[in-house]
């Protein structure tokens, strides 16, 4: 009987020490559990951190694009529209020539100025740490600002080329059979 007891005995104490081993364990696996979720929580940040990163850098290329594009177009006009008007004193129609590229270069600048605001609020809400799939929408423009559908379709001078819907180019075999 001595020998069973002993047996049960040695039972006891093996399946006290497993239930302590599996315990340890468990306790463990939390520990490792937490830790993995704190991994994951950091990683996820991070990726977000330089997505944010990536694309204020964009928007930033692309404000600098869009300034040097302006600063050469600016000196552009400005000498076209110096030459029609030297030239209104000989040609009347550079008159008209002279007042739409003044037209166009105001145009040109009004709307560059309102993308490059729009892209300095995205520049900002990213940096604020805003996802970009959930920008705010944008401003609304000034109501007394037309888009570019809402205006008047423009009027070029007599002496500039239109392209016209309207005119159909014959095909090449027929402007040949018919000058011939």
């Amino acid at each position: 009987m001595f020998g069973k007891k002993d047996l049960v005995h040695s039972l006891s104490d093996n399946l006290d020490r497993a239930r302590a081993r599996r315990d340890a364990l468990a306790s463990d696996v939390t520990t490792l559990a937490a830790q993995i979720a704190e991994l994951e929580a950091r990683l996820t940040e991070e990726r977000s951190r330089r997505e944010r990163e990536r694309i204020e850098t964009e928007i930033e290329d692309v404000k600098q694009r869009l300034q040097d594009g302006a600063a050469k177009f600016t000196p552009a006009i400005a000498r076209l529209c110096e030459a029609t008007a030297a030239a209104a004193a000989v040609v009347p129609e550079a008159r008209e020539l002279h007042a739409l590229l003044t037209m166009v270069a105001s145009e040109v600048a009004d709307e560059i100025e309102v993308m490059l605001c729009e892209l300095h609020r995205l520049a900002d809400a990213v940096r604020g740490g805003e996802p970009p799939a959930s920008l705010p929408p944008p401003p609304e423009r000034h109501p007394h600002r037309k888009t570019i559908s809402d205006r008047v379709p423009l009027l070029l001078p007599p002496f500039l080329p239109r392209s016209s819907g309207a005119q159909k180019l014959e095909p090449q075999d027929e402007r040949r059979s018919t000058a011939a």
